[in-house]
Protein backbone atom coordinates (compact mmCIF):
# COMPACT_ATOMS: atom_id res chain seq x y z
CA UNK A 1 0.00 0.00 0.00
CA UNK A 2 1.03 3.76 -0.72
CA UNK A 3 1.64 5.66 1.96
CA UNK A 4 -0.99 8.73 2.14
CA UNK A 5 -0.89 11.90 4.46
CA UNK A 6 -3.59 11.05 6.44
CA UNK A 7 -1.06 8.20 7.66
CA UNK A 8 1.23 11.50 9.50
CA UNK A 9 0.42 12.75 12.53
CA UNK A 10 -2.32 15.47 12.42
CA UNK A 11 0.03 18.18 13.24
CA UNK A 12 1.86 17.06 9.79
CA UNK A 13 -0.97 16.87 7.24
CA UNK A 14 -0.65 19.40 4.80
CA UNK A 15 -4.66 19.84 4.03
CA UNK A 16 -5.78 19.65 7.96
CA UNK A 17 -3.12 22.53 8.65
CA UNK A 18 -4.12 24.62 6.22
CA UNK A 19 -7.85 24.29 6.93
CA UNK A 20 -6.97 25.22 10.60
CA UNK A 21 -4.32 27.56 10.49
CA UNK A 22 -4.46 28.92 6.78
CA UNK A 23 -2.04 28.74 3.41
CA UNK A 24 0.53 31.08 4.72
CA UNK A 25 0.99 28.69 7.63
CA UNK A 26 2.43 26.05 5.39
CA UNK A 27 5.66 25.53 3.84
CA UNK A 28 6.49 25.36 0.38
CA UNK A 29 6.62 21.39 0.34
CA UNK A 30 3.71 21.30 1.94
CA UNK A 31 1.79 23.08 -0.69
CA UNK A 32 3.03 21.29 -3.08
CA UNK A 33 2.17 18.06 -1.21
CA UNK A 34 -0.91 19.03 -2.12
CA UNK A 35 -1.20 19.50 -5.32
CA UNK A 36 1.06 16.04 -5.56
CA UNK A 37 -1.84 14.58 -3.78
CA UNK A 38 -0.72 10.91 -3.54
CA UNK A 39 2.63 9.65 -2.84
CA UNK A 40 4.12 5.84 -3.86
CA UNK A 41 4.71 2.64 -1.78
CA UNK A 42 8.23 4.23 -0.56
CA UNK A 43 7.29 7.78 -0.31
CA UNK A 44 4.46 9.88 0.57
CA UNK A 45 3.58 13.06 -1.46
CA UNK A 46 5.56 15.15 0.83
CA UNK A 47 8.47 13.57 0.64
CA UNK A 48 7.77 13.92 -3.42
CA UNK A 49 7.62 17.26 -2.45
CA UNK A 50 10.61 17.81 -1.32
CA UNK A 51 12.53 16.18 -3.60
CA UNK A 52 11.16 18.80 -5.98
CA UNK A 53 12.29 21.06 -4.39
CA UNK A 54 15.64 19.90 -4.96
CA UNK A 55 15.38 20.33 -7.98
CA UNK A 56 15.79 24.14 -7.26
CA UNK A 57 19.04 26.31 -7.43
CA UNK A 58 17.82 29.26 -5.48
CA UNK A 59 16.32 28.34 -1.56
CA UNK A 60 13.15 29.18 -0.86
CA UNK A 61 12.35 30.73 -3.81
CA UNK A 62 9.54 28.62 -6.14
CA UNK A 63 10.35 30.54 -9.46
CA UNK A 64 11.77 27.40 -10.80
CA UNK A 65 8.45 25.43 -11.11
CA UNK A 66 7.80 27.61 -13.85
CA UNK A 67 10.64 27.62 -16.03
CA UNK A 68 11.57 23.59 -15.27
CA UNK A 69 10.20 21.23 -17.77
CA UNK A 70 7.68 18.41 -17.69
CA UNK A 71 10.52 15.95 -18.93
CA UNK A 72 12.59 17.34 -15.87
CA UNK A 73 9.78 16.84 -13.43
CA UNK A 74 8.97 13.08 -14.46
CA UNK A 75 12.35 11.91 -14.25
CA UNK A 76 11.54 12.00 -10.23
CA UNK A 77 10.56 8.57 -9.04
CA UNK A 78 6.80 9.38 -8.26
CA UNK A 79 5.96 12.65 -10.31
CA UNK A 80 4.04 10.98 -13.29
CA UNK A 81 3.07 12.82 -16.31
CA UNK A 82 -0.47 13.62 -14.35
CA UNK A 83 1.13 15.64 -11.42
CA UNK A 84 3.60 16.78 -13.70
CA UNK A 85 0.95 18.78 -15.46
CA UNK A 86 -1.08 19.71 -12.00
CA UNK A 87 2.39 21.72 -11.47
CA UNK A 88 2.57 23.08 -14.39
CA UNK A 89 -1.21 24.34 -14.57
CA UNK A 90 -0.71 25.64 -10.48
CA UNK A 91 2.56 27.95 -11.89
CA UNK A 92 0.20 29.45 -15.03
CA UNK A 93 -2.87 30.15 -12.94
CA UNK A 94 -0.26 32.18 -10.53
CA UNK A 95 1.21 33.95 -13.39
CA UNK A 96 -1.85 34.92 -14.90
CA UNK A 97 -3.41 36.02 -11.25
CA UNK A 98 -0.85 38.93 -11.92
CA UNK A 99 -2.79 40.43 -14.72
CA UNK A 100 -5.25 42.90 -14.97
CA UNK A 101 -8.79 41.75 -14.86
CA UNK A 102 -10.20 44.73 -17.06
CA UNK A 103 -7.42 46.74 -18.87
CA UNK A 104 -10.13 49.42 -19.55
CA UNK A 105 -10.52 50.65 -16.40
CA UNK A 106 -6.71 50.56 -15.60
CA UNK A 107 -4.59 54.44 -15.82
CA UNK A 108 -1.53 54.68 -15.68
CA UNK A 109 -0.35 58.00 -14.39
CA UNK A 110 3.12 56.59 -13.76
CA UNK A 111 6.32 54.34 -14.36
CA UNK A 112 5.42 52.38 -11.42
CA UNK A 113 1.76 51.66 -12.59
CA UNK A 114 3.27 49.89 -15.47
CA UNK A 115 5.55 47.88 -13.35
CA UNK A 116 2.83 47.06 -11.16
CA UNK A 117 0.76 46.20 -14.00
CA UNK A 118 2.68 43.42 -15.19
CA UNK A 119 6.71 42.76 -13.66
CA UNK A 120 4.66 39.56 -12.47
CA UNK A 121 4.07 38.50 -16.07
CA UNK A 122 7.56 39.77 -17.54
CA UNK A 123 10.19 38.89 -14.73
CA UNK A 124 9.54 35.24 -15.17
CA UNK A 125 10.14 35.50 -18.77
CA UNK A 126 13.46 33.78 -20.06
CA UNK A 127 13.42 35.76 -23.98
CA UNK A 128 12.71 39.58 -24.18
CA UNK A 129 9.25 40.26 -24.91
CA UNK A 130 8.06 43.67 -25.77
CA UNK A 131 4.51 44.50 -25.02
CA UNK A 132 2.51 47.96 -26.05
CA UNK A 133 0.03 49.78 -23.91
CA UNK A 134 -2.40 51.72 -25.97
CA UNK A 135 -4.09 54.63 -24.12
CA UNK A 136 -6.68 57.07 -24.53
CA UNK A 137 -6.23 60.36 -23.99
CA UNK A 138 -7.33 60.36 -19.85
CA UNK A 139 -4.60 56.92 -19.92
CA UNK A 140 -6.79 54.36 -19.80
CA UNK A 141 -5.71 51.50 -21.08
CA UNK A 142 -7.73 50.23 -24.30
CA UNK A 143 -5.79 47.52 -25.41
CA UNK A 144 -1.73 45.51 -24.19
CA UNK A 145 -0.62 43.98 -27.33
CA UNK A 146 2.43 41.48 -27.54
CA UNK A 147 5.00 42.81 -30.33
CA UNK A 148 7.56 40.26 -30.15
CA UNK A 149 9.79 38.21 -28.84
CA UNK A 150 13.45 37.91 -28.97
CA UNK A 151 16.77 36.20 -27.86
CA UNK A 152 17.70 36.04 -24.38
CA UNK A 153 19.17 39.69 -25.14
CA UNK A 154 17.75 41.16 -27.95
CA UNK A 155 14.13 41.60 -29.49
CA UNK A 156 14.41 42.23 -33.43
CA UNK A 157 11.52 44.47 -33.84
CA UNK A 158 10.88 47.65 -36.42
CA UNK A 159 9.41 51.14 -35.50
CA UNK A 160 6.62 49.80 -37.99
CA UNK A 161 5.70 47.17 -35.74
CA UNK A 162 5.35 49.02 -32.72
CA UNK A 163 2.94 51.58 -34.06
CA UNK A 164 0.43 49.75 -36.73
CA UNK A 165 -2.18 48.51 -34.02
CA UNK A 166 -2.26 51.81 -32.93
CA UNK A 167 -2.77 54.05 -36.01
CA UNK A 168 -5.33 51.07 -37.18
CA UNK A 169 -7.17 52.10 -33.42
CA UNK A 170 -6.69 55.53 -33.70
CA UNK A 171 -5.22 55.15 -30.36
CA UNK A 172 -3.33 58.58 -29.18
CA UNK A 173 -0.48 57.40 -26.90
CA UNK A 174 1.46 54.71 -26.34
CA UNK A 175 4.03 53.01 -23.73
CA UNK A 176 6.49 50.26 -24.35
CA UNK A 177 7.38 47.94 -22.08
CA UNK A 178 9.87 45.10 -22.55
CA UNK A 179 12.05 42.68 -19.98
CA UNK A 180 15.97 41.78 -19.62
CA UNK A 181 15.81 38.09 -18.76
CA UNK A 182 19.31 38.84 -16.77
CA UNK A 183 17.16 40.58 -14.42
CA UNK A 184 19.34 44.22 -14.61
CA UNK A 185 16.42 46.68 -15.63
CA UNK A 186 18.96 49.45 -17.17
CA UNK A 187 18.53 49.77 -20.05
CA UNK A 188 21.06 49.31 -23.14
CA UNK A 189 22.51 51.45 -25.54
CA UNK A 190 20.15 49.70 -28.00
CA UNK A 191 17.12 50.23 -25.70
CA UNK A 192 17.73 54.28 -25.79
CA UNK A 193 18.19 54.20 -29.55
CA UNK A 194 15.26 52.56 -30.39
CA UNK A 195 12.93 54.05 -28.14
CA UNK A 196 14.21 57.59 -29.61
CA UNK A 197 13.35 56.04 -33.26
CA UNK A 198 9.68 55.21 -32.04
CA UNK A 199 9.48 58.73 -30.25
CA UNK A 200 10.27 60.32 -33.05
CA UNK A 201 8.21 58.25 -35.71
CA UNK A 202 4.75 58.18 -33.66
CA UNK A 203 5.15 62.06 -33.11
CA UNK A 204 5.61 62.59 -37.37
CA UNK A 205 2.01 60.43 -37.31
CA UNK A 206 0.00 62.36 -34.16
CA UNK A 207 0.96 59.59 -31.53
CA UNK A 208 2.62 60.39 -28.37
CA UNK A 209 5.18 57.71 -26.79
CA UNK A 210 4.88 58.40 -23.16
CA UNK A 211 7.36 55.94 -22.34
CA UNK A 212 9.52 52.62 -22.51
CA UNK A 213 9.76 50.68 -19.51
CA UNK A 214 12.30 47.90 -18.76
CA UNK A 215 11.63 45.52 -16.32
CA UNK A 216 13.95 43.44 -14.96
CA UNK A 217 14.15 40.76 -11.21
CA UNK A 218 11.99 43.40 -9.35
CA UNK A 219 13.01 46.02 -10.75
CA UNK A 220 12.04 48.87 -13.59
CA UNK A 221 13.22 51.04 -15.24
CA UNK A 222 11.77 54.47 -17.46
CA UNK A 223 13.89 55.05 -20.50
CA UNK A 224 12.42 58.52 -21.76
CA UNK A 225 12.71 59.96 -17.58
CA UNK A 226 16.59 59.27 -17.50
CA UNK A 227 17.45 59.47 -21.77
CA UNK A 228 14.67 62.83 -22.64
CA UNK A 229 15.38 63.44 -26.52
Amino acid sequence: MSIKLKQLPLSERPYEKLEMYGESTLSNSELLAIIIKTGTKEETALQLAQKVLMLNNENNNLRFLSEISMKELTKIKGIGKVKAIQLKAVCEIAKRMGRPINNKKIVIKTPLDVANLLMEELKYEKREKLKVIMLNTKNEIQKIIDVGLGGTSFINIQVKDILKEAIKMEIPRIIMVHNHPSGNATPSQTDIKFTKEVELSAKLLGLQLLDHIVIGDGTYESILAKHKS
